[in-house]
């Protein structure tokens, strides 16, 4: 029998008492958010590889100039997209080894509106702000 179970809403999320953390439910919600967010990265990548293949020439320099700079912004934004794919397949990598929402530093749990604003993140607020001063310190 097919689950018809209606997906979890933000809002149902946020409601769940801390001892629901990371239910099932939870982890359903974020494993499709997930997977919608690895699907519009690679269907931006096809239709940008799409765009520039069927550009025309154009002959005023102009509008050359200004097709190319599109472009070059467009290749950008898929450039910041591709390195955003490895991240989003980590974080449903951690779904299904069970240690999704929990802070890799730490192994506190992370924070549902955390992860809602950054689905990916592997770090508490916490350790992130450590993390990230140590490589200021590195100067990396």
């Amino acid at each position: 029998m097919p689950n018809t179970a209606k997906p979890l809403s933000e809002k149902a999320l946020l409601a769940m008492s801390a001892s629901s953390y990371m239910n099932a439910a939870q982890l359903a919600f974020f494993r499709d958010l997930l997977r919608k967010q690895r699907q519009d990265l690679i269907d931006n990548a096809s239709m940008t590889i799409d765009h520039l293949r069927d550009g025309e020439a154009e002959a005023d320099p102009n509008d050359r100039a200004t097709i190319e700079e599109e472009n070059s912004i467009e290749l950008r934004i898929r450039d910041r997209e591709r390195k955003m794919l490895p991240r989003v397949e980590a974080a449903l990598q951690r779904i299904e080894t069970g240690q999704y929402g929990y802070c890799e530093e730490t192994g506190d749990p992370i924070g549902l509106r955390r992860l809602l604003a950054r689905p990916t993140t592997s770090f508490s607020i916490e350790a992130q702000e450590r993390h990230e001063s140590r490589q200021r310190i590195q100067g990396k």
